[in-house]
């Protein structure tokens, strides 16, 4: 099917299912990003997972693999998730944008921010994954997620770990990016944005265990 290069909407199926959504994506040209990446990395999960984590954008080894959060800070989100009390497996993770967005540096593909544009365009499919999933708690990781589902005054910064009421979902919050904790070069501040990041996920555990 060839796209208008401005949304996804056309691209979605009729019947919205996790297996029939996963399908459809592959074939999305709703934004030019889909000409440079290897593939659509669509999300991965239970479909009546309580929780969803929703990252930026894939990465190169998300890329390659097909598989939100495979990479460096899918390991170090797993490993925080289950300091944080939170069972990994029960969770549905995925991207606001599922196509990755890169710039060459000399062999290495660096990931590059998307843009308002090519967020909104790719929208459909993550509102999409809520309706079906319909999870208790979304969590946002990173500035562009948040901005994507809470708004453009939302800061992470001053506003993480907020709760949050929401017509996506009963609780919605959200945090930094794992990324962000790997790229400080200091071993005492990247212990320390840990350790914040973990309090944020125990929010997240304790709605978790108050509803289970």
């Amino acid at each position: 099917m060839a796209g208008n290069g401005d949304s996804a909407a056309e691209f979605l199926p009729d019947r919205l299912s996790l297996a029939g959504l996963r399908r459809a994506a592959a074939d999305c040209r709703g934004c030019p990003l889909y000409r440079n990446a290897t593939q659509t990395v669509f999300g991965e999960g239970l479909k009546r997972s309580r929780l969803m984590l929703v990252g930026e954008i894939p990465g190169d080894r998300e890329d390659r693999a097909g598989k939100p959060f495979v990479g460096p800070a899918g390991r170090l989100l797993d490993e925080s998730l289950v300091e944080a009390g939170v069972d990994r497996d029960e969770a549905y993770v995925t991207n606001a944008v599922k196509h990755f967005k890169w710039e060459a540096r000399g062999w290495r593909r660096l990931h590059s921010k998307p843009s308002a544009r090519e967020i909104k365009a790719c929208r459909p499919w993550l509102d999409a994954e809520i309706e079906v999933v319909e999870p208790e708690v979304i969590v946002a990781l990173g500035a562009t997620a948040a901005k994507a589902l809470i708004g453009s005054d939302f800061r992470v910064t001053r506003q993480r770990g907020e709760l949050i009421e929401s017509e996506l979902a009963p609780h919605l919050t959200a945090t930094v990016h794992p990324s962000s904790i790997l790229r400080n070069p200091d071993a005492d501040a990247r212990r320390a944005a840990r350790e914040e990041f973990v309090e944020d996920l125990r929010v997240v555990a304790a709605v978790l265990n108050d509803g289970s």
